[in-house]
């Protein structure tokens, strides 16, 4: 049995945030969001709170479906960071020029396991 939740448009880019995803992969659900409040990237806080809406999400699944899921076995099974659409902003630069700059965002997808 799986269970999803998923933050789209998040503005970082998906190379910072796959950093913080790689480190939880894997991990138990105490143990990934111990690691990301341990950590010091930006990203880590909204992940937590993915994590922690991934766990509701599997509380409301089993109390609506019945579908016999231990909340203590819980493990991230799949953590996916795509790139989302990015915002174009200009910058003025010298001689009255511009370069354009690319504001990026990522989408991520974090789907929990029974271990």
């Amino acid at each position: 049995m799986e269970v999803r939740a998923e933050l789209n448009n998040y503005r970082v880019s998906a190379q910072k945030a796959r950093l913080v995803a790689d480190q939880i992969r894997g991990k138990g659900v105490e143990d990934a969001l111990i690691t990301l409040d341990l950590s010091s990237k930006r990203i880590a806080g909204p992940m937590a709170k993915l994590v922690r809406s991934a766990v509701a999400n599997a509380e409301t699944k089993n109390e609506r479906d019945k579908a016999g899921i231990d909340l203590d076995n819980l493990v991230v099974h799949r953590v996916t960071v795509d790139e989302g659409s990015s915002m174009w902003r200009v910058r003025a630069r010298a001689h009255g020029r511009a370069a354009w700059i690319q504001k990026r965002t990522s989408n991520i997808t974090v789907v929990l396991a029974e271990r």
